[in-house]
């Protein structure tokens, strides 16, 4: 490996650990208090403003769950676990279907069926983009100021700066949900062809 490419990787190490760190559902002030590593730097580590140390690497890739050849962008490319269920405050069962290392990635969230009409869910903001398609059941999305309740096939988008959250609109049974998301905005990119017989503009 070259200089060049161990700048490269180092550059390209933050956004993952960014990425790491929100799939986990962590804030820099938990992660701090977890590792002692302050804020501040984590940030600044996270924006590529200042390289990481071997040691807080080493302290980070354990505190993610995640490998140092993740990190660093050198491991093979892994099949879709289907075993890995990881659950969640509240009963959610979240499968990763990609890596969470960078760029966009996939995952399936499922929400246990409730039996009274739940309150608005709580919002949190980061960010990056995704995009949510409702497999079963009905969800509400609470993003910003707007309530809105999406069922089977429905799709929504948004930017994740924007406060957003989810919960099961039930009564009734559990809502099945994918998520596409990109840490850095990443978005999805409509290639349909053309219907038969239309002409291109």
């Amino acid at each position: 490996m070259t200089g060049d490419d161990v700048a490269d990787t180092l550059a390209a190490m933050g956004p993952r650990l960014r990425a790491a760190r929100q799939h986990r559902g962590a804030t820099l002030t938990g992660v701090s208090c977890a590792t002692g590593i302050s804020p501040s730097t984590l940030s600044r580590i996270e924006t590529s403003r200042r390289k990481p140390t071997l040691e807080v690497v080493l302290q980070l890739a354990k505190e993610y769950g995640v490998s140092l050849d993740e990190l660093a962008g050198t491991a093979p490319a892994a099949q879709p676990r289907t075993s890995a269920l990881r659950r969640f405050g509240g009963d959610k069962a979240v499968l990763p279907l990609t890596r969470y290392v960078g760029g966009l990635h996939a995952h399936k969230h499922v929400l246990p069926a409730v039996q009274e009409p739940p309150a608005r869910p709580g919002q949190v903001s980061h960010d990056g983009w995704e995009w949510l398609c409702v497999l079963y059941g009905r969800l509400w999305l609470a993003l910003d100021d707007q309530d809105l309740v999406l069922s089977a096939g429905d799709v929504a988008e948004f930017d994740t700066r924007n406060p957003h959250g989810v919960a099961n609109a039930g009564p009734g049974g559990p809502v099945e949900y994918l998520i596409m998301f990109g840490p850095q905005g990443e978005r999805l990119r409509s290639r349909t062809p053309p219907a038969p017989g239309s002409r291109a503009r």
